[in-house]
């Protein structure tokens, strides 16, 4: 895993991975052949978003317009990322 700028990346969901709603959980889930993930409500908004090649803005501009009562996520969303990026769940876009 090599880490990526988050400012001049464009990034997307690992494929390893499948963001679903998991019945049984009652939450989305990341699903990996070993198991799978839970994720909150906030990481699975961002997660969602990931499945398709975006940038860090492009990110930042959906979560505005999905939640525009939400203010300065952008920071908090950079720490979400980040975290991701070191548990493999997001990969820099290769094209």
């Amino acid at each position: 895993m090599s880490d990526f700028d988050f400012d001049s990346s464009a990034f997307i969901l690992n494929p390893r991975y499948q963001y679903q709603w998991e019945e049984a959980q009652q939450c989305n889930v990341l699903l990996y052949p070993e198991g799978l993930i839970k994720l909150s409500g906030s990481a699975a908004e961002i997660i969602q978003r990931c499945q398709g090649k975006i940038t860090f803005s492009q990110l930042i501009d959906k979560l505005k317009l999905a939640f525009p009562e939400a203010d300065g996520i952008a920071e908090d969303v950079k720490e979400f990322l980040q975290d991701a990026q070191r548990q493999d769940w997001i990969v820099e876009s290769a094209d």
